[in-house]
Formats: C-alpha cells, structure tokens, sequence
C-alpha cells in the first residue's frame, strides 16, 4: 500500500497518512486525495488571508510616515525663510 511507507516520512501528516490509508482500503483513494487537497486549498487560503490583513495595515502605516516625512520635508524650507524675514 502507499501508506506504509508515508507513515515512515516526517514530511507526510498522520491525517494524511490515514485518510490514504482508508481511500486504498475502501477503493475510493481519488475522493480522499480530493479531500486532502480540498482540506489544505482550504488551509492556504485561511493562511493568506490572514497575511493579508496583517501586511495591509502595516503597508498603510509605513505609506503614511514616509508621506509625512515628504510633506515636512516639502514646507520646512518655507519655515525657515519666513523666519529670517519675520525676524
């Protein structure tokens, strides 16, 4: 069987190992591999999303002090000359 030696390789999950194991011994291994690859579509998807809205307010913070600093950059000489003829 293809379990067998899955179960030996670290790389390969228990759950996976077992659901390969029961599509071989019921004969519907294609409907547990479809399963297994719906499960982790599944897992990827969750994981990205997450990564997603955690870069996102991240990227909005780092956008937001870089055009800050643009802005202060822009209008500090300005300060300066109205300093000197101010005073």
């Amino acid at each position: 069987t293809i379990a067998e030696p899955l179960s030996n390789c670290p790389m390969f999950p228990p759950m996976v190992v077992s659901m390969i194991s029961v599509g071989e011994k019921t004969g519907a291994l294609d409907q547990m591999l479809n399963k297994i690859s719906d499960f982790y579509d599944h897992e990827i998807e969750t994981t990205v999303d997450s990564l997603a809205s955690l870069i996102e307010p991240l990227l909005l913070g780092f956008l937001g002090v870089t055009i800050g600093i643009a802005v202060i950059a822009m209008y500090l000489p300005y300060f300066s000359v109205f300093e000197h003829i101010g005073g």
